[in-house]
């Protein structure tokens, strides 16, 4: 947990120390996934998600240059209305921290300051993935490599649906990450349960996650393992309601010229409006039920 960089929580630093499970958390859904009141309200209800599963939950952002792990309330309070806040991913990471800047951490940047931190698990919404027309834009999410190189277990609803699921899924199994469809033999789609894609791995239990990770840990193999956590049957959108949807968000943001990393804010918020608001209540019940799951894994990798 020495790092000259970090800048822990005193409840993380000493559950860290007492090898106590924690949980880490992204902040670009406080920056850049969901509009005020509803990013910081959300983020709280994450911790807590987190801490009703036995764990202590560690938000993770940069502030002035400083790597916080977690964040105190005001802090958060702070954060979900600032201005000139950067999306940090792994080429981000060290310009923000030397520049003395403010950023909100993606999952690649997320489990790059977990691992350093030594946290072992990670909750998020959904990964980055493979960007559809990537044949024109060679536009892959640095979710993925992150993933194959650094060993923190990921928790998500599985990847994005604004993306290309198969290629993205294609990219992970040339890497070698292990994608395991939690419960599930399909592979989930975020808002959808069903990205009509199947799942490379089933596990039904933390137990049987945390002796992946650990035989995985015992190979060498190195990089993370990726846990698609299926959204709850009451808050999942049908995926061939999202489908449409997602067509003509995309087909606005090219039409706009958007590119990069403003690619995946822009097209949240407009299926937040194609959907009057059902895509954040889908997204919001999602990101706690993945935070519940994590705190089970994180308790399971501490048991013998």
């Amino acid at each position: 947990m020495t790092h000259a960089l970090l800048d822990p929580t005193p409840e993380v630093r000493d559950a860290l120390r007492a090898g106590a499970p924690v949980v880490a958390l992204e902040s670009t859904i406080v920056t850049h996934g969901m509009p005020h009141p509803e990013n910081v309200a959300t983020a709280r209800a994450v911790e807590a998600a987190v801490r009703a599963g036995g764990a202590v939950p560690a938000t993770i952002a940069v502030v002035a240059g400083r790597i916080r792990i977690g964040l105190p309330d005001e802090v958060l309070d702070w954060l979900g209305t600032a201005s000139e806040v950067m999306k940090l991913s792994r080429a981000d990471l060290p310009y923000a921290v030397a520049a003395g800047r403010h950023g909100s951490t993606t999952v690649a940047a997320t489990m790059i300051c977990a691992h350093l931190a030594g946290i072992r698990v990670f909750a998020t919404g959904g990964i980055g993935g493979v960007h559809r027309g990537v044949e024109a834009t060679l536009d892959v999410s640095a979710d993925l490599d992150e993933l194959a190189r650094t060993p923190v277990a990921v928790i998500c609803a599985g990847a994005k649906a604004i993306l290309d699921l198969p290629r993205t899924l294609e990219y992970l199994e040339t890497r070698g990450v292990p994608v395991v469809g939690y419960g599930t033999d399909r592979f989930p789609a975020f808002w959808s349960r069903d990205s009509g894609l199947p799942a490379p791995l089933r596990l039904d239990t933390p137990e049987a996650v945390a002796a992946l990770v650990r035989a995985k840990d015992a190979l060498g193999l190195g990089g993370g393992v990726l846990v698609a956590n299926p959204v709850p049957q009451a808050d999942a959108m049908p995926a061939a309601e999202i489908a449409g949807l997602i067509e003509a968000a995309v087909a606005q943001a090219r039409s706009a010229g958007i590119s990069g990393k403003a690619v995946t804010p822009f097209l949240l918020s407009r299926l937040l409006d194609l959907t009057g608001g059902r895509s954040l209540a889908t997204n919001i019940a999602l990101v706690k039920n993945n935070a519940a799951l994590a705190a089970r894994l994180a308790v399971a990798l501490g048991a013998p």
